[in-house]
């Protein structure tokens, strides 16, 4: 799976000992200037809002009802200055909704 595939949860891992699901998002794209990896991101995480919203997520993962959430994005690459605007943002509203968000760093050639 990946953020291209923007109707698909890309990876779920569960921590019963730490008390947190998390919902991974796999970014492999470049960071451009034209704003479209800005918007599969935004579709990407708010199919992530709705699976969680919608309660699909305990139908399927009946103990993330006890769990803290996450969804985190994986990126291959550091994010250009809108990327960096971009995430800024998205950080608050994710948190307002009851969850926490992360973006992490992943170049797999480290």
């Amino acid at each position: 799976m990946t953020i291209e595939q923007e109707n698909i949860v890309d990876l779920i891992s569960i921590n019963n000992e730490e008390n947190y699901l998390t919902l991974i998002i796999s970014d492999h794209l470049e960071w451009d200037e034209t704003g479209e990896k800005l918007l599969i991101l935004q579709n990407k995480i708010n199919t992530y809002l709705a699976y969680i919203e919608s309660d699909e997520i305990v139908e399927k993962y009946p103990e993330s009802k006890y769990l803290t959430i996450i969804i985190r994005v994986v990126s291959l690459e550091e994010p250009n200055e809108e990327g960096r605007k971009f995430l800024k943002l998205v950080a608050p509203v994710i948190m307002d909704a009851g969850f926490k968000f992360e973006h992490v760093v992943s170049n797999e050639n480290s």
